[in-house]
């Protein structure tokens, strides 16, 4: 609706002046298609491919659903206050969690990561946030004892 504008008011001009905004018109039209053609090239180029994944691509596995119940009990010292003191509450810890294990257990990325965990940004940054402090080393010490020694990048 602004470039409608631009050319209306350009129309009112004299003939120079209108002939530049004209052809700056044109070069901006240009411009953004050939923008918007290199984005969707790369944004394609990115994509992660949509063949299955291997459930041996990282070195941690999933604990067993036998053993959830329990080590809930044992996360929940751990992790941060669901409802915090201010803003909204926080979605759901447990579900983050299996979201994370999600990940490493597929080798897929934070984007192919399914809804039912919640949006892939907010596990994805729940992950680095809590890497930075060194609560999923804890959180890994305390549901995979034997596999923690290993170091985790998602």
């Amino acid at each position: 609706m602004a470039e409608l504008r631009r050319l209306v008011h350009a129309l009112q001009e004299p003939a120079a002046q209108r002939e530049r905004r004209l052809w700056w018109s044109r070069f901006r039209r240009r411009h953004q298609a050939g923008a918007r053609r290199s984005h969707v090239a790369r944004r394609a180029r990115q994509a992660p491919l949509r063949s299955a994944p291997l459930a041996s691509a990282h070195p941690v596995a999933r604990p067993a659903r036998a053993h959830r119940c329990e080590s809930r009990e044992q996360l929940r010292p751990l992790l941060p206050p669901q409802k915090p003191q201010t803003g909204r509450p926080a979605i759901d810890h447990r579900l983050m969690v299996e979201g994370m294990f999600w990940v490493m257990r597929t080798g897929s990325s934070w984007r192919e990561l399914p809804e039912r965990f919640g949006p892939w940004s907010t596990v994805s940054s729940r992950y680095q946030r809590w890497c930075k402090e060194g609560l999923w080393t804890r959180i890994l010490q305390v549901l995979l004892p034997d596999e923690a020694a290993f170091a985790l990048s998602a």
